[in-house]
């Protein structure tokens, strides 16, 4: 009797420790994907439904004997939510591993330098890796979605590329890019060149949105914002075309006509002194740089060469500049007549 107990015991033993040697087989051999898969993993799923969805996208060959095992070792699996790539061949322990770290694929949402917070919203709508929350939200209640109310959101966030975890919402997003300005604007504000024109680092945001608006080339910026910092100081008006245009808003055709110039705006800065009321478009950190660190040079006014490479003619004199603006002219309607077109 004893010896037949003694060999029953062997042969459970025997049995179990095949079937553990098993399961862990099924653990750590490579898995069936002969290509990556990606799968969505929604916020709260259970291990078991995520091993589920890898069986039937051929990522896995069976979960069940995955659950066992992780449950023989008293391993509790908390799975993060976001998109994930299984590479091809992944092992369930590879598998398990990249769940739990919360590896995600990273998105990447692009804002340009000079574009303005109208087209960083429809940006944010239009991907489709964004959870949008702010559609139909006015600019005032978008602000107060990322706890900073009773700020005009204008030049508020810094153009940059941002990684993401697919179906990060917008107010995360916008949280992220208001708070690189921040701190990018505060830097910029510390390092600042001594006695400028400028009283607070938000008219330093405003400048280096007038900056960035004006410049074609990117060697220009600090000589553009000298060309500002000397008429500020001189009390003379910017007279700036993209702050007109900013504050023609949907009334802008594409061009600016005399009649646009002429009409007061709070943004019209040939009509009114100093800087706009607010940012006119998201600045980068090349025009945050430029704006308290302007080259100084007795320039006071600019204008496009329409040499077509966006480069523009500095002047010290208004009949130097009336002068540089004449060939201005007669170098677009010679480009017209000949069927050109040069960038202003």
């Amino acid at each position: 009797m004893a010896k037949g107990i003694a060999v029953l015991t062997l042969v459970l033993v025997a049995a179990a420790s095949g079937g553990y040697y098993w399961l862990q087989m099924q653990f750590l051999r490579p898995g069936p994907a002969v290509q990556a898969v990606r799968v969505d993993v929604e916020p709260g799923s259970s291990v078991r439904s995520v091993l589920g969805g890898l069986h039937e996208r051929g990522a896995l060959v069976a979960p069940r004997p995955i659950e066992l095992y992780l449950r023989l070792h008293g391993r509790q699996i908390t799975i993060k939510a976001g998109t994930y790539e299984i590479a091809a061949g992944s092992s369930a322990s590879q598998v398990i591993d990249l769940l739990e770290s919360g590896r995600v694929i990273l998105e990447a949402l692009t804002i340009v330098e000079g574009s303005t917070f109208a087209e960083l919203r429809r940006a944010l709508a239009s991907d489709p890796a964004v959870v949008a929350t702010l559609v139909g939200k006015s600019d005032a209640e978008v602000m107060a979605a990322i706890e900073h109310p009773d700020e005009f959101p204008e030049g508020r966030f810094f153009p940059d590329t941002y990684r993401f975890a697919a179906r990060s919402t917008d107010v995360e997003i916008l949280r992220l890019a208001y708070a690189s300005m921040q701190r990018m604007l505060a830097d910029a504000w510390n390092e600042r060149a001594a006695n400028l024109p400028l009283a607070t680092p938000y008219d330093a945001l405003i400048l280096a949105s007038v900056v960035e608006k004006e410049t074609g080339l990117a060697a220009e910026r600090a000589r553009i914002a000298g060309v500002f910092t000397a008429r500020l100081r001189q009390g003379m008006r910017l007279q700036s075309d993209p702050t007109v245009i900013y504050g023609l808003g949907s009334q802008y055709d594409g061009e600016i006509h005399t009649r646009d110039l002429t009409a007061d705006t709070p943004y019209n800065t040939y009509t009114r002194a100093g800087l706009p009321p607010t940012p006119i478009a998201l600045p980068g950190r090349e025009a945050l740089h430029a704006a308290v660190h302007p080259e100084e040079t007795g320039d006071l006014y600019f204008v496009a060469t329409a040499a077509g490479d966006g480069a523009h003619h500095f002047s010290k004199t208004l009949e130097e500049h009336n002068a540089a603006v004449k060939e201005y002219l007669q170098r677009l309607r010679r480009a017209a007549a000949s069927g050109g077109a040069p960038r202003p």
